[in-house]
């Protein structure tokens, strides 16, 4: 349980979890929505919304990198951690030292984003900030497969109870 609510505050930011700006139409209008919501929860300015925006296009190509290294990495304990095949001691060392390298990373990218963001946002922007992006990350924790939400999606009521040993 520590682990998934370490992944949950390592989680990309409420901006930086939107699919590229060279995407369709229809990525673009919903990141526009979702940057438009997010000023107005905030009591953002127009400079500040624009300034949250260049900071979230400036990590997001860092992020998705680390995020894409964690998934491979855990591609790798997938394939090392088989059952009913021996795993290799050395090369489950060497993931978890990747791992852990990553992880690193990742809150030393966080460390760097927070320290740009607090130029221009006030503590309580911040502090609300830091809510939403908790919010999204509940809310995205509780997509099931494919993003579905709700009946039948992993995390729902109803299939935790059908998973449930009785």
């Amino acid at each position: 349980m520590k682990r998934i609510a370490w992944l949950l505050l390592l989680a990309p930011s409420l901006l930086a979890a939107q699919a590229p700006s060279d995407t369709g139409g229809a990525a673009r209008d919903g990141r526009q929505r979702r940057e438009a919501w997010v000023g107005r929860a905030l009591g953002l300015s127009a400079d500040q919304a624009a300034k949250l925006e260049a900071t979230r296009a400036r990590f997001a190509p860092q992020r998705r990198a680390l995020m894409a290294r964690r998934r491979a990495i855990f591609e790798g304990f997938r394939g090392q951690l088989q059952p009913g095949i021996a795993a290799n001691a050395d090369s489950v060392r060497k993931l978890l030292d990747a791992r852990d390298q990553n992880r690193g990373a990742f809150a030393q990218l966080q460390r760097d984003e927070e320290k740009e963001i607090a130029g221009y946002l006030s503590p309580v922007q911040r502090a609300r900030l830091d809510l939403l992006r908790e919010r999204f990350a509940g809310m995205r924790s509780r997509r099931g497969p494919g993003g579905r939400r709700g009946r039948g999606g992993w995390g729902s009521r109803e299939s935790w109870h059908r998973a449930r040993p009785q």
